[in-house]
């Protein structure tokens, strides 16, 4: 049996002291170590970012992306084979800025990864830019005078792009956000994990005690998570009222891969296929090119 610890590398994180990131770390190794899940069929794909430091910090096979690119890469891994876990990790800006075309785009073909986005509504890394989900009015080294454009919003974003799994957790909380992010491994499916992880050093707005003012469970108010249409209802409270910030699991549902309809996949793993000889490739470029 692996235990949590089992899952840590020797390298000590970089986050800043009372970083939310150091929740999500411990969450995702819980999941992992509930899970029981092999180190050497896991793979951690990771972007630009404070968050996007995670590979380093786990014994699974990692890749430190480029800004914004983290989602074709762990498309790629899981394409060439379908066997491995494929657990992808970033932030807000490297999500939703950069890398928002990527987002919708590998929702839509329901991929079987998981993503976590770890959302401190900033740019941590480059201290203290106003990000794509930082609030109207938020006063950042961009915005002295407060952000005046609506930030995205992840969750009705995600489900209008057809994702099948769609939660968002709290940092705060790490024991509710392991459950959502194991069963967001489980989901057979492209998963979305949105993180409110406050960032302490450069978000003086939504902090900690922000988020636990606002906070409840979606389990614990009686959702329905296979309803979207009320699942797009939650995904809108906040803006409706301030006061009220879902957490927990929005929406579920199960439909085919896109591993499952690629007539290549159906073969088995990319990985597994013989490589074609010389000769094979040239009959290939032959036939194209008649």
């Amino acid at each position: 049996m692996l235990s949590q610890q089992d899952y840590r590398s020797n390298i000590k994180p970089i986050y800043c002291p009372g970083c939310g990131d150091y929740g999500v770390l411990a969450a995702l190794t819980k999941a992992m170590a509930d899970l029981q899940l092999d180190p050497d069929n896991t793979v951690l794909v990771s972007g630009i970012g404070c968050s996007s430091s995670l590979p380093h910090d786990l014994k699974v096979y990692g890749i430190h992306g480029i800004h914004g690119r983290l989602l074709p890469i762990a498309e790629g891994v899981k394409f060439a084979n379908k066997k491995l876990t494929v657990i992808g990790a970033g932030g807000d800006g490297d999500g939703y800025g950069i890398g928002l075309s990527h987002f919708i785009h590998a929702i839509r073909r329901n991929v079987d990864i998981t993503y976590i986005v770890m959302d401190n509504e900033i740019y941590g890394l480059t201290t203290g830019q106003a990000s794509p989900t930082s609030l109207m009015g938020h006063k950042t080294k961009t915005s002295p005078y407060g952000v005046i454009e609506k930030p995205i919003n992840p969750i009705a974003l995600a489900l209008a792009a057809g994702a099948t799994y769609v939660a968002r957790g709290f940092s705060g909380d790490p024991n509710h956000l392991a459950m959502l992010i194991e069963n967001g491994i489980k989901h057979k499916g492209f998963a979305l994990i949105d993180v409110q992880s406050p960032c302490v050093s450069f978000n003086e707005l939504n902090t900690y005690d922000w988020f636990r003012k606002r906070v409840y469970k979606l389990e614990e108010a009686g959702h329905d998570p296979s309803n979207l249409e009320k699942a797009f209802e939650k995904a809108f409270e906040f803006d409706r009222d301030n006061n009220k910030f879902p957490i927990g699991l929005f929406y579920k549902k199960e439909s085919s891969t896109y591993e499952e309809l690629d007539l290549a996949e159906q073969k088995g793993a990319l990985v597994d296929e013989p490589f074609p000889s010389a000769e094979e490739v040239k009959n290939l470029l032959d036939s194209e090119n008649a």
